[in-house]
């Protein structure tokens, strides 16, 4: 489980439905929603 920051409910949320990502600099990220408000959330994960 991986955990994110909701801007709208401003704390540290499980990321629901969570898809890993690489972005154009070659980092890993994880994208997903909040469970509580569904707000898109993202998480940069690193090179790892």
């Amino acid at each position: 489980m991986v955990e994110g920051r909701c801007m709208k409910c401003q704390k540290q949320v499980q990321i629901k439905d969570g898809k890993e990502t690489t972005m154009k600099n070659g980092m890993k990220a994880m994208k997903g929603v909040c469970p509580n408000c569904g707000t898109k959330v993202f998480r940069i994960l690193g090179k790892k």
